[in-house]
């Protein structure tokens, strides 16, 4: 009995021992496992934080670069390419090149490091059954170089419809007065219907391709997972391996599982942000055909001279100007005048250098307008073009617009600047009416102006930094005969010694001036004063008596 006993208190502390061997062998897997749950934990966020803040940052950088580029570029690429488009590139299209920067990265280099450590673990245990097991990710490599390039080619569909779509909205917008006034809602709505329907259909043919791919991608990790059962089985069979292994080998195929399933998600990340980079290039390649050739400031008197210039819009055969030479002395006055597409408006956009002209040179103070610095003479110019545009901020913002100088920067004398410029430009009594004074918003392009407050207030704007030199483009259409007396009446005080160029259709406009061009046909008719213009009864006595009889009538 005392051996029996001895024996069996023997095998109790045996037992014990090994239970507490396993427990103690437990506690250090389950430390070890939330150690190493804990350390990826932290590793993946200081790479998220690494990835996805520079990202983040990259795209800061890129909006930063494209919309600085588009400022440089000039009056043509903006006639060639719409506001949707160009909205949509430095949006969505930064946009997918951010997602690819960030979060693409991101799960690629999870996709490396957790296959480097899973293979190698792998290999370990059984170098020909992870052969066998892996025998599936050639096929998946082949799969992702054919989807890639069709990928590829829908996504430049999808963004082209998105861009088109945001064309037709911001359109739509701008002109909802014209819509609502031809009652066209319905034509309009169902423009957008067809719009969107081909913005759908290209997107579906994306989601069709990624529907096809993803499930691909899972039939892959699936088929390594039977592989390493069947294969792995038959090595238990031959005594090569464990049961053990083969869940050792279904587990580690498990954590294959999401970095390969994202491999095609990271991939059509990857092409999509490469259609959008090829488009975003397209406009950053794109160089502006009106450049300034000098970095030196200027201080500008005002004497400008056109000299033969003739000039066509690119792509048309006819002449919109043709050899047109005339030269306006400083601290003078000059007026334009013309019948309807006489080339009037041209001029404007010529002597802004907005454009340049086919042939023929144009001079500011004897110097070639394209040798100056661009910047600096349009900061001594004021323009008042002839499609007035208003920002969508208040009254005094927009008049404001125009101040160029420290000095009016400061908030006092700003303000004062603003109601003195509104004073001559003959607006300061319509803004006293509105509720709200100078603060007053004026709405998305000043809709909630008439055409007249808009055209006077865009004078303002012309004159708050006291220009050297006005170039008024038919600014006074929208005025009765009036307003328009006591503007040009507040001109004559306000631009003496500057100089001045009326450009306008209206005899009332240019009469006044100290010498009348007329245009007929892009060529330079007649010169002279009112009176002399008058006494030689040809193009501009006709337009007077014309414009005389539609006002008694």
């Amino acid at each position: 009995m005392q051996i029996s006993w001895y024996k069996l208190t023997s095998q109790f502390q045996q037992g014990a021992t090994v239970e507490s061997t396993i427990s103690f062998n437990l506690l250090v897997f389950a430390m070890l496992v939330l150690l190493m749950a804990l350390l990826k934990g932290f590793f993946m966020f200081l790479m998220r934080q690494t990835l996805i803040v520079a990202s983040r940052h990259i795209e800061y950088d890129m909006k930063n670069e494209i919309y600085g580029h588009y400022q440089e570029l000039d009056h043509a690429f903006y006639s060639s390419n719409s506001t949707g488009d160009l909205m949509n590139r430095i949006s969505e299209d930064v946009g997918r090149v951010r997602s690819y920067v960030g979060p693409a990265v991101m799960y690629t280099v999870n996709l490396v490091v957790t296959m480097i450590l899973v293979i190698s673990a792998m290999v370990q245990v059984n170098a020909q059954l992870t052969l066998y097991t892996l025998l599936p990710l050639p096929i998946l490599s082949l799969v992702i170089y054919k989807v890639e390039h069709v990928i590829n080619r829908k996504s430049e569909r999808v963004q082209s419809g998105l861009s088109d779509m945001s064309t037709l909205v911001q359109e739509t917008f701008s002109g909802i007065r014209v819509v609502k006034a031809y009652a066209s809602e319905k034509e309009v709505v169902n423009a957008f219907s067809n719009q969107t329907a081909k913005y759908k259909n290209a997107t579906m043919e994306l989601v069709r391709t990624n529907a096809l791919f993803q499930p691909s991608l899972v039939l892959l990790i699936g088929l390594s997972t039977v592989i390493t059962i069947g294969v792995g089985g038959y090595m238990v069979m031959l005594g090569q391996i464990t049961l053990g292994n083969i869940a050792e080998f279904v587990i580690y195929v498990g954590m294959l599982t999401w970095p390969v399933a994202a491999l095609g998600w990271v991939v059509s990340l990857m092409q999509r942000a490469a259609a959008s980079q090829q488009r975003i290039n397209e406009f950053l390649d794109t160089k502006p055909e009106i450049k300034s050739l000098s970095k030196d400031p200027i201080e500008i008197k005002g004497e400008l001279e056109f000299r033969n210039v003739s000039f066509k819009y690119p792509n048309s055969e006819n002449w919109v100007l043709e050899n047109v030479s005339f030269k306006v002395a400083a601290g003078r006055s000059s007026a334009i005048t013309g019948t309807t597409g006489s080339g009037k408006s041209t001029v404007a956009l010529l002597m802004m250098r907005f454009m340049d002209p086919t042939s023929g040179e144009i001079f500011i103070d004897g110097k070639n307008l394209k040798t100056v610095n661009l910047q600096s003479y349009r900061s001594q110019v004021g323009y008042v073009p002839q499609e007035v545009f208003l920002f969508s901020e208040s009254i005094a913002d927009n008049i404001g617009f125009g101040a160029q100088s420290s000095l009016l920067k400061e908030p006092e004398t700003l303000q004062q600047r603003v109601r003195d410029v509104a004073e001559i430009a003959c607006v300061a009594k319509d803004v006293a009416g509105f509720p709200q004074g100078y603060e007053t918003m004026v709405g998305e392009r000043g809709i909630t102006l008439s055409g007249g407050q808009k055209q006077r207030i865009s004078i303002a704007r012309a004159m708050m930094a006291n220009p050297k030199m006005m170039i008024l483009d038919d600014c006074l259409s929208a005025v009765d005969t009036v307003t328009e007396e006591l503007i040009l009446s507040a001109f004559s005080s306000q631009l003496e010694n500057k100089t001045c160029v009326f450009i306008s259709h209206r005899i009332s406009t240019v009469k006044s001036a100290n010498e009348i061009l007329v245009l007929h046909d892009g060529k330079l008719f007649e010169r002279g004063s009112h009176a002399e213009l008058l006494a030689k009864k040809g193009v501009y006595s006709e337009m007077f008596d014309k414009q005389q009889l539609e006002a008694f009538n």
